[in-house]
């Protein structure tokens, strides 16, 4: 089974790169099933019922998100319709939506996955270590579902690792998303689940983590109120993650994937 992870689309620019490179994907990864988070993709802050079609149809079966969910107030009463739009597992339990799903892949296999939000320099939340445990002691590998993915939306790399070596073992692929920038630790684990720290954006990379630069470096230099965050709107970059699964549910192989004009390109051997 072959899966593949879209990090985070910021805006236009990341809409317009998943969009064009997508199809492409699938065709040469012969892809089974696509998550994409999405928490960016409405001008760089929250997502909308519309774009969220846009993703469905053009092949994403799932879409995560992170701190940025709520921020187009339309969401809260869309994501309680929609059960592939998920927001962090470890949000109080009155939030709207779900924090998991299972979804069934293109060829008839039950997926799992997670989205689950850090603690470290982030929002105060509920343990995700204990969220994401309760739901893979409900949902184990091979008996219940065919893979399970857990996107863990974080600032720190240290707390992404500890998620990561927390679920080996029992998960397909654990995946971190919120930096904006892909890292080059893809690797599978000694029990079997593949992991990546960041899978990094899909987006214009000559910007600050996806925003125009005049912004971030008034606020960096100055230290005083400036203009507002917007997208960077220059040509966008495909950043994801691969991972092709065995019929036990673990990694057989994982790989970053960069598509586009900034970054050097990348895909799975």
């Amino acid at each position: 089974m072959r899966i593949l992870y879209c990090g985070d689309i910021v805006g236009r620019s990341g809409r317009e790169a998943v969009l064009t490179y997508l199809p492409k994907l699938k065709a040469e990864l012969s892809l089974d099933f696509i998550i994409a988070n999405g928490e960016n993709s409405a001008h760089g802050f929250g997502i909308t019922k519309t774009i969220c079609q846009e993703l469905f149809t053009a092949g994403v079966d799932v879409i995560t998100s992170g701190n940025h969910i709520w921020d187009q107030r339309e969401i809260m009463s869309y994501i309680n319709q929609e059960k592939r739009l998920l927001r962090p597992i470890n949000y109080p339990a009155t939030a709207p939506g779900k924090g998991f799903v299972i979804a069934t892949s293109k060829s008839g296999k039950q997926v799992l996955v997670i989205n689950a939000m850090a603690r470290l320099f982030m929002d105060p939340l509920d343990d995700p270590f204990s969220a994401v445990d309760n739901v893979l002691k409900q949902y184990p590998l091979k008996t219940a579902v065919t893979a399970t993915v857990l996107d863990f939306h974080g600032e720190a790399s240290s707390e992404k690792m500890t998620m990561g070596h927390f679920c080996d073992g029992r998960a397909s692929l654990v995946v971190g998303s919120h930096s904006h920038v892909p890292t080059g630790d893809a690797q599978i684990l000694p029990g079997g689940t593949a992991y990546q720290t960041d899978a990094g954006m899909c987006g214009d990379y000559n910007s600050v983590i996806g925003m125009e630069k005049s912004a971030p470096l008034h606020r960096f230099t100055k230290k005083t109120p400036g203009e507002r965050l917007t997208p960077a709107t220059g040509p966008g970059t495909f950043c994801g993650t691969f991972v092709e699964v065995s019929e036990a549910g673990l990694a057989i192989q994982v790989s970053a994937v960069i598509r586009g004009p900034r970054l050097r390109n990348v895909l799975p051997e």
